[in-house]
């Protein structure tokens, strides 16, 4: 299973080291030290006294990481929407998009009951930058939570 984790922040480094430890095949996106830091050490996560380290692929092109099994998105809210054509060479058809953000997505009710069908998008309307990255995916791949 390939998982890649789009941000190697607290969040996104702590589910990293966690699903690598656990066997996933984890590879990363990060940027400027942290990711020279990552390339060259792995990463480390310290919790309960333990300091776990784990050696990963790590880059700041997601061509360079290639198709997956599972993107998890990791990053802060208002810089999410940013990746939406980013993680494009990351994603297959039956790639799941995963999001570790805070907040409550517009998009969250996607195709449940119809009920909610007044919190969904206009398609033909959108104009939020946030309806990118969940446009970029397809709405059938995505994964809150």
């Amino acid at each position: 299973m390939r998982i890649c984790v789009y941000g190697a922040g607290a969040i996104g480094g702590y589910m990293a080291v966690m699903l690598k430890r656990g066997g996933a095949d984890v590879s990363l996106i990060a940027r400027g030290p942290h990711l020279r830091a990552i390339q060259e050490r792995g990463l480390t996560v310290r919790a309960d006294g333990e300091e776990i380290v784990e050696r990963m692929t790590a880059s700041e092109d997601p061509a360079a990481i290639g198709l997956q099994d599972y993107v998890i998105i990791a990053l802060k809210a208002h810089q999410a929407w940013e990746t939406a054509a980013a993680i494009t060479p990351l994603l297959r058809d039956e790639t799941a998009v995963v999001t570790a953000q805070n907040g409550l997505p517009w998009w969250y009710f996607h195709g449940l009951d119809p009920a909610y069908a007044d919190l969904q998008p206009r398609w033909g309307r959108i104009a939020h930058p946030c309806c990118r990255m969940f446009l970029a995916a397809g709405p059938s791949n995505w994964t809150p939570c």
